[in-house]
């Protein structure tokens, strides 16, 4: 399975049963999460909050996700893969078990503290994918991992509401959700690790990708001393347990990306996040108001998407393979595909235009969010996978704050607003992407190169 290297490079091997691990992983994690979070409004309302203080509370997870995305992905950089993902899921354990403790509005704000921080289990789940498989496999797996973690997500809900209905059923939701994420750990702390450290460690990179991840990170790997290690994950010669050489080496990894080239793929990725976020803004209010659908079956048609998403994960594989692995190809052309969905949506005359427009529009988003961060990987160097991931979720972070406030200024026009104002993100986001296709072509011979 593994893809045979240049002349002196060892060849890299897809480690299947540490990789099949690490999609339960994932699946556990937003298995857990979405039992709790469709029950987090009805809460804190019960607690006694106003719909402005759960607004505030709601945006400061918001925006810790915001801040804390891209130091927490350069950290796992620094200190490794296993360290962090297990602090990461520890952590968001202790945020759950303080929301089952949560019995007023000021316990539950705090209890949303170590979750904004610290839930970040697949970003490091999918930078550490990267370190151990090769660049032609990055789709296919990253892809059969969002489809694992997708079916978490699709089964949570209906866990939680069952619980909820119980006495004290919110509380205890938040416990079992608390036990998963234990569990969890439990999990990443008995992986094989020194199994994998001797089939799977990262070989030196081609010189086409080692310039243009010197391009990057500039002096950071010298100063810090990085190198790769075991299990592909990368660390310093220097004490970690210092953390004053921590918080320098992250600073100086954020820096180095900050002052990069790649502005123009994450503005990509901005744009089509909120592109698509519009288009689900107010998807079950212009529903009802332009055809009379009743919000229950508006629900059933979100959950049928949703499956359609998952699904749509194992196919990505297939799709690199027919497009010979061109990630940019494919990323364009998705895009273009979610623009035209979107906007016969937005135009749809009947709910059976709607119901088809989702029905593809599930398969356009899954692969071509895989594809945007294969591409950003590509473009980055894996030496910094964990950062680069960390500032692709800061990035759709802050299309989560902007997407209400366009939504809400384009449904004062009309109840297709929102979706009608994301179609026009989505052609900017591929007009930039026609005009950089140079440098997409380039990262696509990098990639061949590596193999």
């Amino acid at each position: 399975m593994g893809a045979t290297g240049p002349p002196g490079e060892e060849t890299r091997h897809r480690p299947g049963p540490f990789v099949r691990c690490l999609y339960f992983v994932g699946f556990l994690d937003l298995f857990g999460v979405s039992m709790v979070v469709p029950l987090l409004s009805l809460h804190i309302k019960s607690l006694g909050a106003s719909p402005t203080i759960a607004g505030i509370i709601g945006s400061l997870y918001g925006f810790l996700q915001l801040v804390s995305s891209t130091f927490v992905g350069c950290w796992s950089d620094v200190v490794g893969r296993k360290q962090s993902l297990l602090a990461c899921i520890l952590f968001s354990a202790l945020g759950y078990l303080l929301l089952g403790m949560s019995t007023n509005v000021v316990l539950f704000a705090i209890a949303r503290v170590p979750v904004g921080i610290f839930k970040h289990t697949l970003s490091i789940s999918k930078a550490l994918l990267s370190d151990l498989v090769s660049e032609r496999e990055r789709p296919l797996i990253i892809g059969h991992f969002n489809a694992a973690s997708s079916v978490g997500f699709i089964l949570g809900p209906v866990v939680g509401g069952y619980l909820t209905e119980r006495e004290g059923g919110f509380y205890l939701t938040s416990f079992i959700c608390s036990s998963i994420f234990i569990l969890n750990a439990g999990l990443v702390w008995m992986l094989p690790w020194d199994e994998e450290n001797a089939v799977s460690s990262k070989p030196e990179q081609t010189t086409c990708n080692r310039q243009m991840t010197e391009n990057i990170l500039g002096k950071v790997n010298q100063d810090s001393q990085i190198k790769v290690v075991a299990n592909g994950t990368k660390r310093c010669d220097v004490p970690l347990w210092s953390p004053w050489i921590q918080v320098v080496s992250v600073l100086k990894r954020i820096k180095s990306i900050a002052c990069s080239d790649m502005w123009d793929i994450f503005l990509v990725r901005l744009l089509m996040s909120v592109a698509v976020m519009l288009y689900y803004s107010n998807f079950v209010l212009a529903i009802e108001e332009r055809f009379g659908v009743k919000p229950k079956l508006t629900g059933y048609l979100i959950s049928y998407g949703s499956i359609l998403g998952a699904l749509a994960g194992f196919l990505v594989g297939t799709i690199t393979r027919l497009y010979q692995h061109n990630t940019y190809i494919i990323l364009l052309h998705s895009s273009v595909l979610t623009c035209t969905l979107i906007l016969l949506y937005s135009s749809a005359l009947s709910i059976w235009t709607v119901i088809l427009s989702s029905t593809f529009l599930a398969f356009s988003t899954t692969v071509g969010r895989t594809c945007i961060t294969d591409l950003e990987l590509t473009l980055g160097g894996n030496h910094a996978s964990g950062t680069l991931i960390g500032i692709g979720q800061s990035v759709t972070s802050v299309g989560r704050i902007i997407v209400p406030l366009l939504s809400g200024i384009a449904q004062e026009f009309s109840p297709c607003g929102p979706p009608t104002v994301g179609v026009g993100l989505g052609l900017m986001a591929v007009l930039i992407m026609v005009m950089n296709k140079s440098q997409y072509s380039s990262a696509r011979n990098i990639k061949l190169n590596s193999e």
